[in-house]
């Protein structure tokens, strides 16, 4: 990868600084998962120094005189605009670097360690059902996310900052105009779509026995791609992939033993590993491993949960294995019952448990109420009300409880706002993407069949993966699909799959 520049003592110290860097990220991101693993409790005020302790040694190096200037000098006379691995590695290098810059290193470190108190706090107040344990480090968080989008800066709206450091070059008033495109589709089908609803579907909700499931949902994993001799699973109260590394990939899923709440979730989350694992490993240590934006990062996880993991001709494979791991509980279903059931539609009070169509109006919820928040039109006091008036208008249901209402995310008590819109970005290009690679290639829809991905799988590493983080999200959309980011073709896919669900 390097040949170019072998012996190159000013090339050798960028890279050297950078894979410092990537491995003190790693490091975080271990630290991150072992939190929420499996941390003693008392552990937590020490856990969340050393997390801010390596995010600011980290930010210290990104932004230092040295490597900016270092990258600078390398540049002259480079086309920067080349696709090949050096110039790429500098251009991004170079836009990292400049981002990197207008955050003092000492605001990472407050806003690291904020975080890390604030999710300790966010899983106290879910398990008490009682919002205000939360409300003053969310408040805390909040604040240091306002002034992080003044220290990035923004043309229009504050928000705009915070959304392009999840989806670079996105801005909300477009997505805002996708979600108002795909409300006009969504609520009309979804009225259309009652005769679903009445299908029982209670059974994918019973109890099952844990060590069964984690077995079965680690099988139908490994079928889709990906591969448990690099990564593991573990239980959560709110799932999640952490990539350390190429080889080192951790996923996790609920700990609740249901059936299909912790095996959607499961296979979600292998969705992002699989992505994970198939970023080319030369570029790990450099700015170019791991995904250009969340938008195309979701696409993988929701593409498939969704287009693989609720689709007919995967479970006429697995549903005989499902049922003879389960009898009891789907002995007496058959393959059209559980396919249908999975792809019911109806309201639900859980975002990662809700069906593909309100799925969306579940993120339009969260898009439309952390607007408000880092606007400044809706006060953290108020967000408990103006979650369930949303629920309600949206979803036509209220929560009982905080729990299944406005704590049911861990995204905002990590500060992650403008973090939600990627989910609805991701599952649009999800149908986009799978549209793309059936078409180009036939095998994939017979493979699907047969149970597995490999040509599913292989297309996507060769026109995703391959890139890791050389393009802009919307750089790669042209890359990949020929045009800009368009909810057209998920449109249609609704419209055909669920039209003959009806």
């Amino acid at each position: 990868m390097w040949d170019a520049v072998a012996g190159n003592k000013k090339f050798d110290r960028v890279r050297e600084i950078l894979k410092t860097a990537s491995d003190l990220e790693h490091a975080a991101s271990l630290l991150f998962w072992d939190r929420e693993t499996g941390m003693p409790e008392a552990a937590s005020k020490e856990r969340a120094s050393q997390i801010a302790t390596l995010g600011k040694i980290r930010h210290e190096m990104l932004t230092s005189d040295e490597l900016g200037e270092l990258i600078d000098e390398l540049s002259q006379g480079m086309d920067l605009e080349s696709l090949d691995d050096i110039p790429s590695l500098l251009r991004v290098g170079k836009r990292d670097y400049e981002q990197a810059r207008k955050i003092p290193s000492d605001f990472v470190g407050r806003f690291a360690a904020a975080r890390s108190r604030a999710a300790v706090a966010w899983r106290k107040a879910k398990e008490a059902n009682d919002f205000f344990v939360f409300r003053d480090d969310l408040q805390h968080v909040l604040d240091l996310a306002i002034e992080k989008a003044e220290l990035f800066g923004y043309e229009t709206t504050r928000y705009d900052a915070l959304l392009d450091q999840y989806e670079p070059e996105m801005r909300s008033e477009t997505i805002a105009a996708v979600f108002d495109e795909i409300k006009e589709v969504l609520v009309p089908l979804v009225e259309g779509l009652s005769g679903l609803t009445v299908i029982d579907a209670a059974f994918l909700e019973a109890p099952v026995d844990r060590q069964k499931l984690r077995e079965f949902g680690m099988e139908v994993a490994t079928a889709m791609g990906f591969d448990f001799s690099r990564g593991r699973l573990d239980y959560v109260t709110h799932p999640f992939a952490a990539p350390i590394g190429p080889n080192d990939v951790r996923i996790t899923t609920f700990e609740k033993a249901e059936f299909i709440g912790p095996l959607m979730a499961l296979i979600h989350e292998a969705g992002h590993g699989i992505h994970a694992q198939g970023i080319p490993a030369k570029y790990v240590g450099t700015p170019l491993w791991g995904e250009p934006g969340l938008g195309i990062a979701e696409s993988q996880s929701r593409l498939f949960e969704i287009m693989v993991g609720r689709s007919r001709p995967f479970w006429a494979h697995h549903y005989p294995r499902a049922q003879a791991t389960f009898p009891e509980l789907l002995g007496d279903i058959s393959l059209e019952h559980f396919y249908r059931a999975i792809n019911r539609v109806a309201p639900s009070f859980i975002r990662v448990e809700a069906d593909e169509l309100t799925y969306h109006l579940h993120i339009i919820l969260r898009f439309e109420l952390e607007r408000s928040l880092i606007e400044q039109r809706l006060s953290v006091d108020d967000l408990p009300d103006a979650w369930n008036e949303a629920m309600k208008e949206y979803l036509g249901i209220v929560p009982d409880k905080p729990a299944e209402g406005v704590l049911q995310d861990i995204h905002w008590s990590m500060g992650n706002f403008g973090y939600f819109p990627t989910y609805s970005i991701g599952s649009i290009l999800a149908a986009h993407l799978m549209e793309l690679a059936s078409r180009s290639e036939p095998a994939i829809q017979e493979e699907l069949a047969e149970g597995r991905c490999d040509a599913l799988r292989a297309w996507l590493v060769e026109h995703v993966y391959s890139y890791g983080r050389k393009l802009t999200p919307p750089e790669l959309i042209k890359a990949v699909t020929g045009g800009p980011f368009t909810p057209k073709p998920f449109l249609a896919y609704v419209k055909q799959k669920f039209g003959e669900l009806v």
